[in-house]
């Protein structure tokens, strides 16, 4: 029997806590997993920047990716190592550049899901080039945005078509809002989107892998608060139904880590925005939940390197405009896409390999995020974020959360959400 090593690789912006967690608890570990005639063990490391040749072997089996949204040069490294080394990465890099809000609105309407209606309309300014003016002079439309705005209701939502951590979004209650927004908007190409209100419920829905965690959401609350600790806020089959909607999101477009932001009006939910494959991972802001993420990330990564995991570097939407096709009733028919996405996440072998081999994760991160080792993490963030001032205030703040986190499950184990 060999001695194998997996390298899982961390490619990090400004992501200081949840690394820190994550190198330390995988650390703690210390797994040899029997696998297939050899004795598996697990290496993490940073992912340097710096220059590459393009036939350079990629020493990773996994990387869990924080740049590629944003960062040029290691969104050209991780695809130059997907291609030439197979490597498997959270998550894929041609669907994160190409799929903008507008697109996955599309998408997701196609395949019947209750997306507001949405509008999008040319920006208000631009850049100057060549061949500007004349492309406008013939071919842009004067369009009336009242009347648009009168045509969808109000209110309504002015937001970018592409940017998230509500950048530029705006609730909008008439006419009069509506024209300074846009003024306001400059070169931004917008989507106008029909509100959904009233509604009674607010989630966000954090899926990692086959892992759904469902959260109740407060965007008008401050950042650090919008994450609430509300526990059986909504009954288990709409819990199932959310579950179905987020792993069918994410494994359309090949998105291994992702949120989703749903509305229920009058029973149903109606996803608003779901385009995030790089989502908030700080305790500053995921807090009493922070500690679920760490350990998804781990569960996931971890069962993606010792499996070698192939990576699928082209999208196949066939299976579910088959399903469709079929015009089954709404539940049925998000029924079976999520059974699409359990086979695309291999759910079953997923939920076989922790049980057999990750079984003593939870009291691991249990106990950790108990230590010093966490407090400190917890801080140097906070420290990253808040004045001087307020830096203690807000370490104990998201401390005692994480605590009461600890209380909730004793040591005795978390449930992997799956």
């Amino acid at each position: 029997m060999a001695e194998v090593t997996r390298k899982i690789g961390l490619s990090l912006g400004a992501d200081i806590c949840w690394p820190i967690c994550y190198e330390h608890i995988v650390r703690q570990l210390d797994l040899t997993i029997p696998l297939e005639g050899d004795r598996v063990r697990f290496d993490v490391e940073r992912v340097s920047i710096e220059p590459f040749d393009l036939r350079q072997p990629c020493p990773y089996d996994v990387v869990i990716d924080r740049l590629t949204h944003w960062f040029h040069t290691s969104r050209e490294w991780i695809k130059k190592s997907i291609i030439m080394d197979g490597l498997y990465v959270f998550n894929n890099p041609w669907s994160v550049q190409s799929m903008e809000k507008c697109t996955t609105y599309c998408a997701m309407m196609h395949l019947g899901l209750p997306i507001p209606e949405t509008w999008l309309v040319p920006p208000k300014a631009y850049e100057p080039s060549t061949d500007l003016d004349t492309t406008l002079q013939s071919y842009a439309k004067l369009f009336s945005l009242e009347e648009l705005g009168n045509q969808l209701g109000y209110p309504l939502f002015i937001k970018p078509y592409n940017t998230g951590g509500w950048v530029g979004v705006s609730k909008i209650d008439d006419a009069e809002m509506l024209k300074q927004a846009y003024d306001e908007s400059g070169k931004l190409v917008m989507h106008l989107q029909k509100a959904v209100l009233p509604y009674d419920v607010f989630v966000r829905a954090i899926g990692l892998g086959p892992q759904v965690n469902v959260i109740k959401y407060d965007p008008a609350a401050p950042l650090h608060d919008r994450y609430k600790i509300d526990r059986d806020f909504i009954a288990a089959e709409d819990e199932s139904l959310l579950r179905d909607m987020v792993l069918t999101i994410n494994a359309f477009f090949g998105w291994d880590f992702n949120s989703c932001e749903c509305l229920r009006r009058d029973g149903a939910y109606h996803p608003i925005d779901f385009a995030n494959p790089c989502p908030d991972s700080q305790v500053t802001s995921l807090h009493y939940h922070f500690p679920w993420m760490v350990m998804a990330k781990i569960r996931w990564s971890i069962f993606c390197a010792a499996t070698k995991r192939p990576f699928r570097r082209n999208l196949d939407w066939a299976p579910y405009y088959e399903v469709r096709e079929k015009d089954l009733p709404y539940r049925e028919q998000l029924r079976e896409y999520g059974k699409l996405a359990d086979r695309h996440f291999d759910t079953e072998r997923f939920r076989d390999f922790c049980d057999e081999h990750l079984t003593h994760l939870d009291e691991v991160a249990w106990e950790f995020f108990g230590t010093a080792v966490a407090k400190e993490a917890v801080r140097r963030k906070v420290t990253a974020l808040f004045p001087e001032h307020e830096v203690e205030e807000f370490t104990e703040h998201f401390w005692g959360l994480i605590q009461f986190w600890r209380r909730h499950h004793s040591g005795r184990g978390q449930a992997s959400g799956a």
